[in-house]
């Protein structure tokens, strides 16, 4: 990932009296010395059979909206701006949210999105799903309301490869991990969870001794591999954690025990059933997880965002 210079940050309710993903995207773009943009996109409310008939009606309508929710955001830049910090602000209407996040970020060139995870229903939390499973650039999902302070960032990675991983996707979440701590002058640790051995109709013929032996063959490779991934790493080695159990049952427990602020992991994507998805791991984690969750993806993520809005897309921005 390269340098932080541009963060996109999704403001769902701009009325609300608590902005938690605000409050951290400010902080990051405060110590990466990053511009931020505050974005909200909004849906066409009314539809008209004759549009032409209603045009002016309709134009007004969605203008004084539009200014009604630019004047919110810029209320709150102001404030931003108060601490030093490079903000400007944008309103489109476009649709679904997920899809308008994302080709705003790219319009931008944003580096990171930061967006806060909603609680408020399946359709809320869908659109949090489809942000972390379309993005090509790094999201992080805010869940926590509490401010960063020296946080505990810890580095999910994957060095065997499991599941066919990308093997240069370990070393940029170990970069933009590192990079994040730098930043908020915290403290970095790394997991890598290797699956335990689960034997199938033969195991009744394996004893104890074989089994055994073939766990430590296990974790001996796993070792080796996360120490080779680490050797050029300053973690040091009280902060490295090799679990033998299932990644997400191992990532949370980890993230639990050094309470982590941050957990920041790969998104695999693969095809299935003309849809992306993104990776059981981070799918199973971005409930459970008691923190803010990362999400990156390998450099050659395709983008599956259509470029246009097949709504109307109305914008006002400023700077």
């Amino acid at each position: 990932m390269r340098p932080i210079r541009r963060i996109l940050v999704a403001v769902k309710d701009p009325g609300a009296i608590a902005l938690p993903a605000v409050a951290k995207a400010a902080r990051i773009a405060l110590a990466c010395g990053a511009h931020l943009e505050l974005f909200h996109a909004l849906k066409a409310s009314i539809w008209a059979n004759n549009p032409t008939a209603y045009e002016t009606a309709l134009q007004d309508l969605h203008h004084t909206q539009r200014q009604d929710f630019v004047q919110r955001l810029d209320r709150i830049a102001a404030r931003l701006r108060l601490h030093g910090i490079k903000v400007s602000t944008a309103v489109e209407y476009d649709y679904p949210a997920s899809d308008a996040i994302v080709r705003r970020a790219q319009e931008i060139s944003a580096d990171l999105i930061v967006a806060g995870r909603s609680n408020n229903g399946r359709l809320a939390r869908l659109t949090d799903w489809e942000l972390l499973r379309k993005s090509p650039m790094p999201v992080l999902l805010v869940k926590r309301s509490g401010p960063y302070r020296h946080p505990n960032v810890l580095a999910a990675v994957d060095p065997c490869h499991a599941h066919a991983k990308p093997g240069e996707l370990d070393a940029e979440i170990l970069n933009v991990a590192e990079q994040l701590t730098q930043a908020l002058k915290g403290k970095l640790h790394a997991v890598h969870a290797y699956a335990p051995i689960v034997m199938g109709s033969a195991a009744v013929s394996v004893n104890d001794a074989v089994a055994s032996r073939l766990e430590g063959i296990a974790s001996a490779d796993a070792r080796s591999e996360f120490e080779r991934l680490l050797a050029a790493s300053s973690i040091p080695q009280q902060h490295r954690y090799l679990v033998g159990d299932f990644p997400a049952k191992a990532i949370n427990a980890v993230a639990r025990r050094v309470h982590a602020q941050i957990v920041v992991m790969g998104g695999l994507s693969r095809s299935g059933l003309e849809r992306l998805i993104i990776g059981n791991t981070a799918e199973k984690l971005m409930d459970e997880l008691p923190c803010d969750i990362l999400v990156i993806k390998p450099g050659d993520f395709p983008c599956r965002v259509p470029a246009h809005s097949s709504g109307p897309r109305l914008r006002t921005s400023a700077g």
